[in-house]
């Protein structure tokens, strides 16, 4: 018996590899639609690829934004509760501290997320080793670290794989390598995509979802993203012996463990370190590198020697505002986008959310404080 409605009516292409593109992309696949997935390269080859893809809502953000991002950790937990043991996803605890100076926040940081509920332990440096593993107790500041015990962190290539799996055997088609896309608009609305190489989709509806490329995708249809995308640089250690379970996000580096036994770690100076050249390839300067392996180490008991294994580099999808922009562009029929710097948090949620509003037309109130025209009104004020 089936209680849930079938949308098989409905043609619904899909342009993005990452978390965002694939999720969305299965979801739409399980309410029955009839879904193409068009990716310009390989899943995960952009910012899911280079995410550090800590599972958080820590600190301080809007109530709205935070209510999300809740809910999105929730969805996590349940594919974890059916991914028993799994080593992509983990479960295992976030903990944070700030430099020892006029910006540690940590105090306000620990009062505000007792105050809204969220799950928060403030700890003395010596007392952090009864709830977590593998830190060195030296390198936190004297006012003391957060632990999140209900944090965690995911690995969004390996996940990636697992939905595109899932998104075929649903019948969905999926197109890769075709090179840049773009949303054909007809009589006013998205009527399919047309690809570099060629390739062209029919469709009812048109999701959005290439990461850093959205905000000028949307410019070509005539609105306003306002973009704040940075470029950053995601550093993979080779495998080593240690006992870290929990995300770190410290004053120099936030990192986390692998499914292999390595860590990849990134950090706000590092991006700006780094340059991009004349033929749009991006410079890393291995001083650069050595220094992330190096503050990894620092607050990694016993300061382990890390080897570099890889690392990673390009845009990392930020809206100007900072939080996400999801839902339909006004005045054009079925294109819709979904944009965010929460990719890994929210990956799950978004796909559920613009997949029902896009075969039911039914608009969701979690997202109504995040959709495109927010830009458009300010910029309409401006100008009046």
């Amino acid at each position: 018996m089936q209680l849930t409605p079938s949308y098989a009516h409905q043609r619904v292409t899909v342009i993005g590899g990452g978390i965002f593109g694939v999720s969305s992309a299965v979801h739409l696949a399980r309410l029955g639609a009839h879904v193409t997935l068009v990716t310009e390269g390989a899943f995960a080859s952009e910012a899911s690829g280079r995410s550090l893809a800590w599972l958080n809502s820590a600190r301080f953000r809007s109530e709205e934004y935070h209510r999300l991002r809740v809910i999105g950790i929730d969805r996590w937990r349940t594919l974890a509760s059916r991914n028993e043991g799994a080593a992509w996803l983990r479960f295992e605890g976030g903990l944070t501290w700030d430099a020892d100076d006029a910006s540690n926040r940590i105090a306000e940081a620990f009062a505000h997320e007792q105050a809204i509920g969220y799950d928060s332990m403030l700890l003395a440096a010596g007392d952090v080793a009864k709830v977590t593993p593998g830190i060195n107790a030296a390198a936190i500041s004297r006012q003391g670290a957060i632990f999140n015990p209900g944090e965690g962190w995911v690995d969004l290539p390996t996940l990636i794989d697992i939905l595109v799996r899932e998104l075929t055997s649903l019948g969905g088609q999926v197109l890769t390598q075709t090179g840049k896309a773009s949303v054909d608009i007809k009589g006013g609305r998205a009527t399919g995509v047309s690809c570099a190489n060629g390739t062209r989709v029919e469709a009812d509806a048109v999701l959005v979802a290439t990461g850093a490329a959205v905000p000028a995708m949307a410019q070509q249809a005539g609105h306003v993203i306002a973009d704040g995308t940075p470029v950053a640089l995601l550093v993979k250690s080779k495998p080593f012996k240690s006992a870290l379970r929990a995300v770190l996000n410290t004053p120099n580096v936030a990192l986390r463990p692998t499914p292999d036994g390595a860590i990849v770690c990134d950090s706000a100076w590092s991006e700006e370190e780094l340059n991009r050249g004349s033929n749009g390839s991006y410079d890393v300067r291995p001083a650069t590198v050595e220094r992330l392996l190096s503050e990894a180490s620092n607050v990694l008991e016993g300061n382990p020697k890390l080897e570099l294994e890889s690392y990673h580099c390009g845009p990392k999808p930020v809206p100007g505002d900072g939080e996400s922009v999801i839902g339909p562009l006004d005045g054009i029929p079925g294109y819709f986008v979904a944009f965010s710097h929460s990719g890994a948090t929210l990956g799950l949620i978004t796909g559920e959310l613009i997949a029902h509003e896009i075969v039911t037309g039914e608009a969701s109130p979690l997202l109504a404080k995040f959709r495109p025209a927010r830009f458009s009104r300010h910029v309409e004020a401006l100008a009046s």
